[in-house]
């Protein structure tokens, strides 16, 4: 479901359906994407196995990571936010019981229940800005000479206009971006989509029925805090986060996932050029400007990650081994990432002298970058966080 809604986001941002009339809907669609992550991650500690629980603590203590920047900056004992986040997280300080209860309720009916409004206000903008995003080009605009397409089939210019009727289904003030549109090359929501979206769900809830009749739930042995699992590893679409947070809790735990929300969020305000929506990375030069732009963030990442394997970061290096703590936090691999992926955004809106092209730009180096990050720690991570080639390689007991 996570990996379906990043795809989702992506066509939207690639397509340009951030854009005005649609400026809310991106920011509601945003808020799907982060209550989709936390269905996802309040349901991974249900099963209560061991890869459950400790995936869930490591969840956990990325909530408490504020406390690296308050203990850098000597106000945790008056406060200590990192605490609270963790407690108001799992009702206790560590993952227990109370945990277990507090994340079936927020499962089963907190989340949904958020859910579900989000995708009905998601789903009324959609209807509300005009529909699906497409050029202009697949729309024809009805004639405004309704007697002479009611007798003739055409405009005055010759251009055929469809004389099809419609059932109207209700009357509201003010106008929506179809008016004046012709309706050919579009699919009616009553009754065509709702078939259709009526048909795929029937379809996905019967394969999972099946799916559950006849293989088991993949669980582990039940959950035990005193058998610590090593490498114990976040979910998967955490991964990433996890690895930024080996280099510095607070930055990876909470400073950069906040500034790349920030900046995604801020984009349909940033990015106001007017253009012709629908159209995949804008034209020939987006698509230019984003097979760069993955060229960039892929040699920056994998060349940042070589480097840390092979010579470690600041306290690894005897000239900088008591460096402060607060520098390790602001200047460490996961910042060198955020700054040279936004360095690389505004030469790319210098040289086109577009804030979509700079647009195109970030957004892809942060996918790129989460991609090859969650790669890198499912694969190369093992135990104490160690780089390994491969699972086969890991120490034996």
């Amino acid at each position: 479901m996570v990996a379906c809604v990043i795809l989702h986001m992506a066509r939207a941002f690639y397509t340009s359906a951030y854009k005005h009339p649609r400026q809310f809907n991106w920011i509601v669609g945003m808020g799907l994407f982060v209550i989709t992550l936390a269905l996802s991650f309040t349901g991974y500690l249900l099963p209560w196995d061991q890869l459950a629980f400790w995936a869930v603590t490591i969840g956990a203590n990325i909530a408490q990571s504020p406390q690296e920047l308050t203990d850098a900056i000597g106000i945790t004992e008056y406060f200590h936010i990192g605490r609270m986040q963790k407690e108001l997280l799992l009702g206790s300080h560590y993952v227990g019981q109370e945990a277990l209860i507090r994340f079936y309720v927020l499962h089963v009916i907190v989340l949904p229940v958020i859910t579900t409004v989000l995708i009905g206000v998601h789903f009324w903008r959609i209807r509300k800005d005009g529909g699906l995003t497409r050029p202009k080009a697949a729309d024809d605009t009805a004639c405004a000479d309704a007697p002479a397409v009611a007798s003739t089939g055409s405009c005055g210019d010759g251009q055929a206009v469809s004389i099809k009727t419609y059932g109207l289904m209700g009357l509201m003030k003010g106008t929506t971006p179809q008016v004046n549109r012709e309706m050919k090359n579009t699919m009616p929501t009553w009754p065509g989509v709702l078939y259709v979206i009526t048909a795929a769900t029937m379809i996905t809830v019967f394969a999972m029925l099946l799916l559950g009749a006849f293989f088991d739930a993949p669980l582990a042995e039940m959950a035990d805090a005193a058998v610590p699992e090593n490498p114990a590893k976040a979910p998967w679409y955490f991964l990433g986060l996890q690895e930024l947070v080996s280099y510095s809790a607070f930055m990876g735990g909470v400073g950069i996932p906040a500034i790349v929300v920030l900046a995604l969020a801020l984009v349909p305000y940033l990015d106001r050029e007017p253009e012709d929506a629908g159209i995949w990375f804008s034209g020939p030069r987006g698509r230019r400007v984003a097979l760069w732009s993955l060229l960039f963030s892929t040699a920056t990442v994998i060349g940042m990650l070589c480097f840390t394997v092979k010579f470690g970061w600041l306290r690894n290096w005897e000239a900088t081994a008591h460096v402060p703590q607060i520098v390790i936090t602001l200047f460490n691999p996961g910042t060198v990432f955020v700054f040279m992926f936004a360095c690389w955004s505004v030469w790319v809106v210098k040289t086109t002298n577009s804030t979509r092209m700079g647009a195109i730009a970030l957004f892809t180096c942060f996918l790129v970058g989460f991609a090859i990050l969650t790669y890198f720690a499912t694969v190369h991570r093992g135990p104490n966080w160690e780089f390994y080639w491969s699972q086969a390689d890991w120490p034996t007991h």
